[in-house]
């Protein structure tokens, strides 16, 4: 039990404080949507229930991800996030299709809610609360990165590098994301319901929150999915290929591969040398370049084997500068 402990301290940050927040908010929003019967509250509630209960278990799934190698398991437990994570979608694909359902529901069947002023009240709330979320999250997308950029980088820089986050902090931004966007169209839906009398609003933004969940649902799965399997990271790769030629001693690359296995990478490196130097020359060669790769961001463990250079090029694609990524301090 100690050791699960410890482990927790290690859990990825952003969900825990996610898992917190939407906690809290599910409970204000159970409280308003029992209090006004508001069905747009209602998809809200249910999308902060299945929010809170994901990054629950993807905190701890990302802290027992970091457990150490045992004999049973030597490669460690680097995938158990990407289990936990397709589990935890699972949930959410439930609760969408509550949602969908509940707000066709009401379409075909509009009745009036009652508190209004509670009901935007606890949006408010909960779009604000969201929205920090949000940006800690993309923050930490950033960090993870290890780009830095100005106030609104974590609200927009952040995208174009979420596919290099780590499974959990991506799974945070999605779903806060879409918890943002559905608490201003909730809002909205009540508004349209209150003054115009067009009851059906509550109902569409219902199905309009499902529908978004069902997005976040696919599009996280089907990345955790890869992730199980053993995903190359090519970009990675392509950085990695062109930092070990730099090495005067490497001749070509005969062999590189870079999985992920959850927030980790492990890179496994054939390289081909002159067959005339000195054990210990080849000894030093090999320090270097696990010193090298080790210290590229992600990177937990490199195998580097090497092989006489036959004297044809077979490795170019390290060529592509474009990939490049800054070398990991």
């Amino acid at each position: 039990m100690g050791e699960f402990f410890k482990l927790l301290k290690g859990g990825n940050k952003p969900s825990l404080i996610a898992a917190i927040v939407n906690t809290i908010i599910a409970a204000l929003k159970a409280g308003a949507f029992f209090l006004t019967g508001n069905v747009a509250m209602f998809a809200e509630m249910m999308h902060s229930i299945g929010d809170a209960a994901n990054q629950f278990f993807v905190f701890i799934g990302s802290a027992l991800s970091k457990k150490a190698p045992t004999p049973r398991f030597p490669n460690g437990f680097g995938r158990l996030v990407n289990l936990v994570c397709l589990g935890a979608v699972l949930l959410v694909g439930i609760l969408s299709y509550e949602t969908i359902k509940e707000g066709w529901h009401h379409i075909q069947h509009p009745a009036a809610s009652s508190g209004v002023a509670i009901s935007l009240i606890v949006l408010g709330i909960s779009i604000i609360l969201e929205f920090a979320v949000l940006f800690k999250a993309g923050k930490e997308i950033l960090h993870d990165v290890s780009i830095k950029g100005g106030l609104l980088a974590p609200l927009t820089t952040s995208f174009a590098h979420l596919n290099r986050a780590k499974p959990a902090t991506k799974l945070v931004f999605m779903e806060d994301l879409v918890a943002t966007a559905g608490g201003v169209l909730a809002f909205i839906a009540v508004l349209i319901s209150h003054f115009t009398g067009f009851l059906q609003a509550e109902g569409i933004a219902s199905i309009l929150i499902g529908v978004m969940m069902f997005y976040v649902v696919g599009k996280v799965f089907l990345d955790n999915a890869r992730g199980v399997l053993g995903e190359t990271d090519e970009q990675m790769l392509v950085h990695l290929a062109h930092v070990v030629s730099e090495n005067t001693n490497v001749k070509d690359i005969q062999e590189l591969e870079v999985t992920k296995e959850g927030e980790f990478l492990h890179v496994k490196l054939v390289a081909e040398i002159d067959p005339t130097l000195t054990f210990a020359k080849v000894d030093d060669i090999h320090d270097a370049l696990k010193e090298l790769i080790l210290n590229q961001q992600g990177v937990t463990d490199v195998t580097i084997a090497f092989d006489e250079d036959d004297g044809i090029r077979t490795w170019t694609t390290h060529r592509d500068k474009q990939t490049i990524l800054k070398t990991h301090d």
